[in-house]
């Protein structure tokens, strides 16, 4: 059984560690605590791991965030992956900092990789997990704020996160979405958030 784990992000060293980029944190996270390594392919960088017998692709885009969608469909054709064995990381200016939300749907929240993935498959039922990185910006500022880098406080908290995402990752795989949802999205000491 196979899984296309995706992380939204752009390439680029200009957008290494910004907000924007945490789809890409979360999977460089992911594959270091797996032992494994991206290698530059089509559409992406892309590693291979597995998890109780499952093979999970993980993909980071090449294509930049606004085309993300060439990527999905391309490594799900080439993968042969169905559309419920996908998830899309993405970062989330409705959520707080650090804040997790797991859904198996929904709008793209005016996030242009989402918008880009939900027109090239047709559809928006597909599972994403939602990393919050909080909206302490002042009005016309928003590009600035999801293209800069956290404050150090806010990476205490990111770096925190990284290891309940890893597990939310693993349990998408092996438990599937409805009991990992039932599982982290819970409200409690500030890290993951109450599904609504």
């Amino acid at each position: 059984m196979k899984y296309l784990i995706v992380g939204l992000g752009n390439i680029g060293s200009e957008y290494d560690g910004t907000r924007h980029n945490i789809g890409f944190t979360v999977l460089d996270a992911f594959a270091k605590a797996s032992n494994t390594i991206f290698q530059d392919k089509r559409y992406g960088f892309v590693a291979e791991t597995s998890v109780r017998g499952r093979k999970l692709i993980l993909l980071k885009p090449s294509t930049y965030m606004n085309l993300s969608g060439n990527a999905v469909r391309y490594w799900m054709q080439q993968e042969k992956i169905p559309l419920e064995n996908i998830l899309i990381i993405v970062d989330d200016l409705a959520l707080p900092v650090g804040a997790l939300r797991l859904k198996g749907q929904g709008s793209d929240g005016g996030h242009n990789g989402l918008k880009h993935i939900a027109a090239t498959l047709g559809t928006t039922s597909y599972a994403r997990l939602r990393f919050g990185i909080g909206s302490d910006f002042g009005k016309g500022h928003q590009v600035n704020f999801v293209l800069g880098a956290f404050n150090a406080d806010e990476q205490k908290v990111i770096e925190q996160q990284l290891e309940n995402t890893n597990e939310i990752i693993k349990s998408f795989c092996f438990a599937g979405l409805a009991r990992t949802m039932n599982q982290f999205n819970k409200k409690g000491n500030g890290k993951t958030e109450k599904e609504q």
